[in-house]
């Protein structure tokens, strides 16, 4: 029987770098939500009477040619939208919350475990499982802890704050992508990775490991 190989085993002090990450970006995504979202309620027309009326603080929100309130940042492509979903992503799945917001809690001690199994050489396949589990946990304090303006009371558990918003110009044609925030980027972003460290994990294991060598 053969020993296992201790350049495949996850060096300790790599748990407690993984855990520091994944708290600056869960930090990153609840400070976020926690500056923009009242900035853009004091400005929309539905949360008026929350914030004393009118007149609307400035800078006015412009609407686009959907009717959304927004505030430009970079041009019209980038801006601040003031959403809540309820469900998972592109607003999917609001109606079962029930199912969703618990497995999106598993989904969470799944990806810890992963993490702390991860080999040493993998470092891009625990980076993604450190940004997806770093997302996942951004939302899911949404669910479990957020408390709306207008509480939706046929929802068992709280929205998801979403702020980001961008629109694509062709041309003549728009198109508007899901508002999104900084969890939703951690979690794509991660999944990104998470695919393109399948494809090189042969490349991965084989590169030394500094720690072994030096």
């Amino acid at each position: 029987m053969t020993a296992p190989d201790p350049s495949q085993k996850p060096a300790i002090w790599r748990h407690f770098l993984a855990l520091f990450v994944v708290a600056a970006l869960v930090g990153a995504d609840l400070y976020s939500k926690a500056s923009v979202m009242p900035w853009l309620e004091a400005r929309m027309v539905r949360y008026a009477d929350f914030h004393g009326g009118y007149p609307m603080p400035e800078p006015e929100l412009q609407r686009d040619v959907h009717g959304h309130e927004r505030h430009p940042v970079i041009g019209n492509w980038l801006a601040m939208m003031y959403n809540l979903n309820h469900g998972a992503a592109f607003g999917m799945g609001a109606a079962f919350q029930k199912v969703l917001v618990p497995g999106r809690c598993m989904a969470v001690l799944v990806l810890g475990w992963l993490i702390l199994r991860a080999p040493r050489r993998r470092r891009l396949y625990l980076s993604a499982l450190i940004l997806v589990m770093a997302g996942a946990l951004g939302n899911s304090y949404d669910n479990l802890f957020y408390e709306p303006l207008i509480v939706d009371l046929d929802k068992p558990f709280g929205p998801v704050r979403d702020f980001i918003d961008v629109y694509f110009e062709f041309g003549d044609k728009q198109w508007h992508f899901a508002t999104f925030n900084v969890a939703d980027a951690c979690i794509s972003v991660g999944v990104v990775l998470l695919l393109i460290s399948t494809f090189l994990a042969p490349k991965e294991e084989q590169t030394p490991d500094p720690e072994t060598t030096s």
